[in-house]
């Protein structure tokens, strides 16, 4: 029994360095182990800094018909296209945030009516999104037009201390929004309720199930809030080590199949 005197009885993963290898793919062991973990009557969902686009393959592999979050939480949405939330970033912050980078040497991609728009299609990690999201970048640079319907920006860049930079250079905007790092390169800014914590209770909430039965698997910042809101926390070996340490246990990486191995030793073999 984990969660007090509770069994576990939801499982939400995060997707990217987690659920996926570093290819972007589902391995044949993750697949199975969460089958192995239906079949033992524990439901199974994800919630991930991706586009709605970028999850629905992943859902469609694994038959996940529960509720999802996209966005960090931001937006909930199921297999069928019914979306069941959405909060868009505040207007004012979304305007404040992208004249706040004007002078920075970032790439910068919106997340607006379903497309993903970027700065540029070149960089180190555009091919990685075009997985990720499952679909190709609109290139633009009027981003201002995107401001009242913005799911999520993203400022881009290889430098710790740009990200940084600007991380502390949005001051009080953070009070109005979700501002935090998807992966050591990408900064996001969603709505205040797009995040992990608020997404992970949305997520058990439609399932009726309590955050005292349920246990978060994720790698990076941005799954730090459901870790203080689940049952029970599981980091990914390859994660950075603030995160690993706020976890109550620590898994295989995600390219040596940690989720499998979450869900086998951590998961099921404690019931």
């Amino acid at each position: 029994m984990i969660g007090g005197n509770e069994a576990i009885r939801l499982v939400v993963s995060d997707v990217d360095g987690t659920l996926v290898d570093k290819q972007k793919q589902l391995t044949p062991a993750t697949v199975a182990a969460v089958g192995r973990l239906r079949a033992a009557g524990l439901g199974f969902t994800i919630i991930s800094a991706r586009p709605r686009s970028g999850m629905m393959p992943i859902a469609e592999t694994l038959a996940i018909d529960a509720p999802m979050g996209a966005f960090n939480g931001g937006t909930v949405f199921t297999r069928d296209g019914t979306v069941l939330s959405q909060h868009f970033v505040e207007p004012y912050v979304a305007r404040e945030m992208l004249e706040l980078v004007e002078d920075e040497p970032v790439d910068i991609w919106v997340f607006a009516d379903d497309q993903w728009y970027a700065s540029s299609d070149q960089g180190a990690h555009v091919d990685s999104e075009r997985l990720a999201s499952n679909q190709a970048p609109v290139i633009t640079d009027d981003f201002m037009s995107l401001h009242d319907r913005a799911d999520k920006i993203t400022f881009v860049s290889d430098e710790p201390a740009v990200l940084q930079r600007i991380h502390e250079r949005a001051g009080s905007l953070c009070n109005l929004a979700t501002v935090v790092q998807s992966q050591t390169y990408y900064l996001d800014v969603t709505a205040l309720s797009g995040n992990k914590g608020a997404g992970i209770t949305a997520l058990a909430d439609a399932l009726d199930v309590p955050l005292t039965a349920v246990a978060a698997i994720g790698d990076q910042a941005n799954d730090l809030p459901m870790f203080e809101h689940a049952a029970l926390s599981i980091a990914m070996a390859q994660g950075p080590a603030e995160v690993r340490a706020k976890a109550d246990f620590v898994t295989g990486g995600n390219d040596a199949d940690g989720v499998a191995q979450a869900i086998d030793r951590m998961i099921l073999g404690a019931r």
